[in-house]
Parts: C-alpha cells; sequence; structure tokens
C-alpha cells in the first residue's frame, strides 16, 4: 500500500481549508505537503483544489458542524484514509465564524451557533485528530487576539475563542511527548468587504494590516520548532499594545 509520507512529502489535514486563510495555507502548503481538506459544504466547483492537486495529492471532506452525525462522520473518514495509507504529520484548526452580537441581542439559538462552530467543533476535530496523529506531529488551532483583549461587539466569539485557547495546553499535556500543540492568535489578515483598511493598520504598532503569508510563515515555524508546545503564538502588529 502507498503511504502518504513518500519522497519525505508529509500530509496535513485542514479543517476548514476551503476559503480565505485555508485556501490560502493550503495553496501555500501544496507546494511540499499533501492535504486533506474539510468544509462544511459540499467540494464542487472549487477549481482552485484541481490546481493544486497538479503538485499535492489532494483529499477533500466534508465536515459540517450542524450535522447530528458529525463524530461518527469524522470517524468513518479517518478510518477511511488511515485504510488508505494517508500517514497524518499535522493538522490545523482553522474552522470559524465571526458573527456581529452585541450586548442586548444575544438569546439561547445564537449563544449556541456561535459557541458550536467556534468551539464545540473545534473540540471535537481535535479529539477525533489526536489518535490519528503519527509521532511529532504538531496540532495547530487558529485563534485570535480576541483572546488578549475581548472584541465588545462580539463578546460570544470573544469567549469562545478564550475557551479554545485553554484548549492549547491542555492538550500539550495530554498529547505529549507524541504529538506539540500550538495556537495562533490572529490579528487582521484578511478583513472584511467594505472594512476601514487604514484604520484597522492605524491601530497596531507595525502601521498595517498582516497577510496570509504571515500565517503561512508561522504555520511552518511552529511545525519545525521540535521543542515547541503548549503556547499561543500571536501575530497582531502590536495591536494589543496601542492604546485604544
Amino acid at each position: 500500500m502507498e503511504r502518504i509520507l513518500r519522497n519525505d512529502r508529509p500530509c496535513w489535514v485542514l479543517v476548514g481549508g476551503r476559503r480565505r486563510l485555508g485556501r490560502a495555507l493550503a495553496e501555500d502548503l501544496a507546494r511540499d505537503h499533501d492535504l486533506v481538506l474539510t468544509s462544511s459544504e459540499p467540494w464542487g466547483g472549487e477549481t482552485w483544489v484541481d490546481d493544486v492537486s497538479r503538485t499535492a495529492r489532494i483529499r477533500t471532506l466534508q465536515w459540517n458542524a450542524e450535522h447530528p452525525d458529525l463524530v461518527s462522520r469524522m470517524m468513518a473518514d479517518l478510518d477511511t484514509l488511515e485504510a488508505d495509507g494517508w500517514v497524518i504529520s499535522g493538522a490545523i484548526l482553522l474552522a470559524g465564524t465571526f458573527p456581529a452580537s452585541p450586548l442586548g441581542t444575544w438569546t439561547s439559538e445564537h449563544l449556541d451557533a456561535t459557541w458550536r462552530m467556534n468551539l464545540s467543533f473545534p473540540f471535537l476535530c481535535a479529539q477525533a485528530l489526536a489518535p490519528r496523529l503519527a509521532e511529532g506531529a504538531c496540532l495547530q488551532i487558529l485563534l485570535d487576539t480576541s483572546i488578549h483583549q475581548p472584541w465588545l461587539q462580539r463578546l460570544p466569539y470573544s469567549a469562545a475563542k478564550a475557551g479554545l485557547a485553554a484548549l492549547v495546553p491542555g492538550l500539550a499535556q495530554l498529547l505529549a511527548p507524541k504529538v506539540r500543540v500550538v495556537g495562533h492568535a490572529l490579528g487582521t489578515l484578511l478583513p472584511a468587504e467594505g472594512s476601514d483598511v487604514a484604520f484597522l493598520a492605524s491601530r497596531t504598532l507595525l502601521k498595517r494590516i498582516g497577510d496570509p503569508a504571515d500565517l503561512c510563515r508561522a504555520v511552518r515555524f511552529a511545525a519545525d520548532s521540535p521543542f515547541l508546545t503548549g503556547e499561543v503564538l500571536t501575530q497582531d502588529g502590536g495591536r494589543r499594545w496601542v492604546d485604544r
């Protein structure tokens, strides 16, 4: 059976590896990695996946946080990957939403939806992936600078990311020494359409917003740092040190 580590080419799983940061990271990693990409939606029509598959072996999966059989679906997919010879040497949890939810608008349904996607889903993915990761693998989790300074108009989201930040040192202890765990607290890398980019840049020490390439470099650094685990790396251009 062919194994994915052929020619020293590692295989990584990107949960939420379809759009925006996920796509940018997949396109960067495909230069020297084989990839398993997940999305909450069917994968039809994503021509960029065909492009990267010219240089990397790509497997696409549908993992929907809203699906009642999510856990069994993940386990079945990982069983299939293992049976097909895929050896997972890294995983990155990117999936999440960024809903505005000012005080006074909170409802049980809204909070459940926010926390399901930004907290419960990453927890379940980490639990499913952890026993499948190869010796020396690195599990990386995308967070947000809101773990340092909560977004006041997005407090439920900020609370979810704070909970996810606690997963980093906790999992690092549970999975050591076989697997390392690293978090990434990101500032603005891909602002929403219509955002005031100049204002966002002015709120950093470096007077610029980030770029997906900043995340790609950090992910590769964490993967290649065998003495790094249980830490959250912050890339926000120094935003949290600027007086509000």
